[in-house]
């Protein structure tokens, strides 16, 4: 079980109200949430202990973009002139290399072409060419490192911090950090892939030993019950009838929590029922997008007709529901949601729904990417319209890149060595880079001075007025924090 050392392990002491607990755990963190929480008293201030931010923020919320099954650098984002000049040549990497599988193959080239955009040059490749219109809002790095070619330990890194079960994601501890500005809507919200989860599932977005209420609320859109259980199916539940029942069994939960002071996780189911009788109303609003205007819907890639798709594998998909979740993602914040997650790509579908392209880049690729680009630029833009880009920051990531070499005649192995992140907006210097592969894009280029997860995690809390080294639980006598005992703010993408 997890302790807070503000917080006295009495057996002896009376029953604390939630206020008194909260500003006693988490050494003034839970102060920081219940502020935000009750009532809105602003958070100034410089110190953690007083409840308060270290520094003015730059942000107040993020959307992260996480693409399951490793997304290729190679093909979206790093481009390597050498792999076109060497293409199909035998790869020499001047060194033992371990494959994950067998792709150690001749040096591959990008089956898609890249042009420059933006006032930089950027090189962007022609799946995410949508992506032209917004990059100098963006910031690139090139250098990042992972830990593991396991697409399970590496999601976990690059979700929570660690590469083994039982710690929290990133927007856990953003929403017991900085609280709820909406009490209607959940904190931190999922928006899974349309035909499942990636690797690990929901403990990618677990409270693990932080309160229950931080976990991440798995919402699916595009389905006809996007959240599970949310409204009663059954004919003899009338409202009245279901109104009762949720404030019998908060009842029965208030008055044994009496019992079992310190126990925050009957607080937690508390608040959990408190919270879903508040949603059959807000959540349903906030995904209802039939009201949006034609011109909206058009920017995310969106239209009103309802298709059919193909088996196959294909851009107009990958678009629409891609481009839904981006939409969806903006109504939640708009309404003070503090942290969603969008995802693309499930675990080991065949064939293939996610990023991990083993056999055929062009085939996989060419549609994710594509419908990726064309949700995100719309994001991008609509955020930037409306005022919400400058204090909202977007994340792109994945578990690790792929290999510059050939798995196959046209597929690429993991590479744990090095991948592409991606910023935007809040605080984010746009038209920068911060860090490049060599010139394979199979290392850093600096191979002393990677990027790695706990920096990029450092910067964002950084860029919410957190800083990282602060922001600590004990568990199990440890002092626990997102970035682990790592981390350094890249001070070259803030703005």
């Amino acid at each position: 079980m997890p302790t807070h050392s503000a917080y006295p392990h009495n057996k002896e002491s009376a029953p604390q109200s939630r206020r008194n607990f909260l500003w006693q755990s988490g050494g003034g963190l839970g102060g920081l949430a219940l502020t935000s929480m009750l009532g809105q008293e602003p958070l100034l201030g410089s110190g953690i202990l007083t409840g308060t931010l270290n520094h003015p923020p730059k942000a107040k919320r993020v959307i992260q973009l996480f693409m399951g099954g490793a997304a290729s650098h190679l093909d979206t984002f790093d481009f390597k002139p050498a792999l076109i000049k060497y293409h199909g040549q035998k790869s020499d990497f001047g060194e033992h290399v371990e494959a994950f599988q067998n792709g150690l193959g001749p040096w591959m080239r990008s089956p898609f072409e890249f042009k420059r955009y933006g006032q930089g040059g950027k090189h962007l490749s022609q799946v995410v060419a949508p992506l032209g219109e917004v990059v100098d809002d963006m910031a690139f790095v090139h250098n990042l490192v992972g830990k593991t070619g396991v697409h399970s330990q590496a999601t976990y890194l690059q979700a929570t911090g660690f590469q083994r079960p039982g710690f929290p994601g990133m927007g856990s501890w953003v929403s017991y950090a900085l609280g709820s500005e909406n009490e209607n809507l959940p904190t931190f919200v999922v928006l899974p892939d349309h035909r499942g989860y990636a690797s690990n599932g929901p403990k990618n977005w677990a409270s693990a030993f932080l309160p229950t209420h931080t976990q991440g609320t798995t919402i699916f859109p595009q389905r006809e019950n996007p959240i599970p259980d949310l409204h009663a199916k059954a004919e003899f539940v009338t409202k009245q009838s279901h109104k009762e029942g949720i404030n019998l069994i908060n009842k029965l939960n208030s008055d044994y929590a009496l019992t079992r002071a310190g126990d925050d996780r009957l607080d937690a189911r508390i608040k959990t029922y408190e919270l879903a009788a508040r949603l059959q109303l807000s959540a349903t609003e906030a995904l209802d997008i039939s009201k949006e205007p034609d011109h909206v819907l058009k920017l995310y890639g969106l239209n009103r007709e309802q298709k059919n798709y193909p088996k196959e594998i294909n851009v107009e998909e990958e678009t629409e529901y891609f481009g839904r979740k981006c939409l969806i993602a903006r109504r939640l914040i708009e309404r003070d949601v503090r942290f969603v997650q969008i995802w693309s790509g499930n675990d080991n579908s065949f064939p293939r729904r996610n990023w991990d392209s083993h056999e055929d880049i062009e085939r996989d690729h060419g549609p994710l990417a594509s419908g990726m680009a064309r949700g995100t630029v719309g994001l991008i833009k609509d955020l930037k319209q409306r005022g919400l880009l400058d204090d909202t920051i977007i994340h792109w990531t994945t578990e690790f890149g792929r290999m510059p070499s050939t798995q196959g005649s046209k597929g690429r192995d993991h590479n744990p060595y090095v991948f592409t992140n991606w910023l935007c907006g809040g605080g984010i210097k746009g038209g920068v880079t911060a860090g490049e592969s060599d010139q394979w894009g199979y290392k850093p280029l600096e191979r002393e001075n990677p990027t790695q997860v706990y920096d990029i995690h450092a910067t964002m809390l950084h860029l919410m007025g957190i800083d990282h080294k602060q922001l600590t639980v004990r568990n199990n006598g440890i002092d626990r924090r997102l970035t682990d005992v790592h981390g350094h703010v890249l001070d070259q993408l803030i703005a």
